[in-house]
């Protein structure tokens, strides 16, 4: 789900959209799949059409071979281990139903079952697929320092803790560890979720897979390569996406139990009738009508459509939820935890205050000059007080001899004077007091000197997205009881982050693998975690909680594989809007079971305790499957959405 870049999109798409289709090609139950669905859409044009029977009957039968060998294959097996898996009984009963001239009812059973099966397939498999990915994060060999200071290529898997390595700039890190040599800027945002590049310097901490600025650092590898940030991410999130990925929907494990139950009480009315001499013709028919009146087909059905006219319906607008499974968690949740970098913010700084020092400059006086010197700036802070200029219209002056400082800040000189744009650290004069006033409000501090004098100090900060206030009191309310932050962002801005939005639970500078503890401890104390971001750091979270969104702005395929749900068109609004739809979507399901079981309960009564006719014992069971089906379908239309986004 790699977004393509917008201007050569049709050079791109199309390598893109061959690649998509063709590892989903070699997942076999896809192609199964796809092969019974034909078969059966050919089989019901043809019925339509009036066609002679022998023709659709062949398609529909061959649509049964298609799509359910693999299921059955799959049954028997768990047969042989002493298990009756719902998907044989399912198989028995399309037979069943074929049996009895109801051909059509038993396809469509087949065809439900092969696609569910083959969605499963298809999430386990990009899981995999974007989880080996993650690896990419890291480079594959360092520069290795040796002790007479001859450098020399090594595998990046072969460093041993004490290894000193050289990153240059521009280059990812290959290994976590610690400054020991020189100063620059590292954007880490796929680890911590930080938007703002981190400075480093000698003693700080650095991390695998994240990218160097421009200066050029000497790093002490601290962690065996096995043990790195993102290989434990790639760990956690592969053990806990196995573990979601054999949960199943509670029907299922329902069907489960009640599958020995019809089978066992089919082979009892069977062979206790003819035990005491009945005729094998009648007791036959009277066991058939039995395992057709009592087979879960409406059960089935009771619970699927509902599910995927959710799921259809939230994919119309926006809202890609995976599976059916994914969308019964999001009608169980009761907390949501929200990362806060490019999930309730933008993820983009912007300059959101400037303090003058002295009388030499008003505010566009020191917005002009450090945009200046900024201009030439590859740093987001510097994008961001140039964007800033242009939306005041503040007219630049000229600057020459640009030079970056790594770690530090920018230095230009602007009409004859040297402009320097500095981290509070770097520069280390008066401006202490507007500095920690600026901090104090979760801002980043910048400071504007002329000739080495401070006369102006900048704050900056992530900007709130603008429906992040309606979102969450909107799932507060649904979910009754207050959500959490999670972020491995400083605890200034986090806290301010917090009060903006009334979240009290705010819990910052936390590391992936504490988020993912973080949410595993909730779950443990009772709660159905929704976990909300966007980021390679939040996957581990996403893949321990107990259902999980991405934001689709997020470039990071782990992310946007590893979550249960995707925001496509990146709106917070549109998550609680889900939330409603899925908690109407189970509210129709538990309706739909129970049309089906007073339908199921009285056939059966009839036919154990009178004599049901197998012609009406069959139009009972179709009616009933019928009447559910049509009450989930009720959920397909924009009106369930619209209903949904005003709950």
């Amino acid at each position: 789900m790699t977004a393509l870049a917008t201007a050569p999109t049709t050079g791109r798409a199309a390598p893109a959209a061959e690649r998509i289709g063709g590892w989903l090609w070699s997942v076999s139950s896809v192609r199964w799949a796809l092969a019974a669905l034909v078969l059966f859409l050919a089989g019901l044009a043809a019925q339509l059409a009036d066609a002679p029977a022998p023709v659709w009957w062949t398609l529909y039968l061959v649509c049964y071979l298609t799509g359910g060998w693999e299921p059955a294959l799959a049954g028997l097996q768990a047969l042989r281990r002493r298990t009756l898996d719902v998907d044989l009984l399912m198989i028995v009963a399309a037979i069943g139903a074929a049996a009895i001239g109801q051909v059509f009812d038993g396809a469509l059973l087949i065809v439900i079952f092969a696609t569910s099966g083959a969605l499963e397939d298809v999430a386990t498999t990009r899981t995999e697929r974007s989880v080996r990915g993650l690896l990419d994060l890291a480079p594959e060999s360092a520069t290795v320092l040796g002790p007479d200071g001859s450098e020399s290529a090594v595998a990046a898997k072969e460093l041993t803790i004490g290894d000193h390595i050289v990153i240059r700039p521009g280059e990812r890190i290959s290994a976590d560890g610690r400054v020991v040599a020189g100063f620059s800027d590292v954007d880490q945002s796929s680890i911590t979720g930080e938007p703002l590049p981190a400075a480093k310097r000698v003693g700080d901490e650095v991390f695998a897979g994240t990218l160097n600025g421009s200066g050029a650092l000497r790093v002490v590898v601290t962690r065996d390569p096995a043990q790195t940030v993102v290989a434990r991410i790639v760990a956690m999130v592969a053990d806990a996406s196995a573990t979601k990925a054999r949960t199943q929907l509670f029907i299922e494990k329902i069907e489960q139990r009640y599958s020995v139950l019809v089978v066992a009480a089919t082979l009892a009315l069977f062979a206790i009738p003819l035990a005491f001499g009945a005729d094998l013709q009648s007791a036959l028919l009277r066991a058939m009508t039995f395992m057709i009146v009592a087979s879960p087909c409406a059960v089935v059905l009771a619970t699927m459509p509902p599910l995927l006219s959710a799921i259809a319906t939230a994919s119309r607008h926006g809202v890609l939820v995976k599976s059916a499974v994914a969308m019964e968690r999001l009608a169980d949740t009761d907390t949501v935890v929200f990362d806060k970098t490019g999930t309730l913010t933008a993820g983009v700084p912007r300059v959101s205050s400037v303090r003058p020092l002295g009388d030499s400059f008003g505010p566009d006086g020191i917005i002009g000059i450090a945009a200046a010197a900024e201009q030439f700036s590859e740093h987001p802070l510097g994008r961001a007080v140039v964007a800033m200029a242009r939306a005041r219209g503040v007219a630049l002056p000229v600057a020459t001899d640009f030079e970056a400082l790594p770690g530090r800040g920018v230095r230009a000189t602007v009409s004859g004077e040297v402009v320097e744009v500095l981290s509070p650290s770097a520069y280390g004069g008066d401006a202490v007091a507007a500095v920690r006033d600026i901090e104090d409000h979760g801002e980043t501090a910048v400071v504007v000197t002329i000739g080495g004098v401070a006369v102006g100090v900048l704050g900056l900060a992530d900007h709130v997205r603008a429906d992040a206030g309606a979102a969450v009191d909107r799932l507060t309310a649904l979910t009754a009881r207050p959500p959490v932050l999670l972020t491995g962002d400083n605890a200034r801005a986090a806290a301010r982050l917090g009060a903006e939005l009334g979240i009290a639970d705010v819990r910052a500078q936390v590391m992936p693998d504490h988020k993912a503890t973080a949410v595993q401890q909730l779950q443990h104390d009772g709660r159905r975690v929704l976990m909300v971001g966007d980021g390679v750091n939040d996957a581990p979270a996403m893949a321990a909680a107990h259902t999980s969104i991405a934001m689709g702005r997020s470039g990071a395929d782990l992310t946007l594989d590893t979550a249960d749900v995707v925001t496509i068109r990146d709106e917070l609004a549109t998550i609680p809007t889900v939330v409603a739809l899925a908690k109407r979507a189970r509210r129709i399901v538990v309706a739909n079971l129970a049309i089906a079981a007073t339908f199921i309960t009285v056939l059966v009564a009839w036919d154990l305790f009178g004599h049901l006719p197998l012609p009406l014992g069959v139009a009972g069971h179709e009616g009933s499957t019928i009447l559910v089906a049509l009450n989930g379908l009720r959920l397909l239309g924009d009106r369930a959405w619209r209903r949904a986004s005003h709950r």
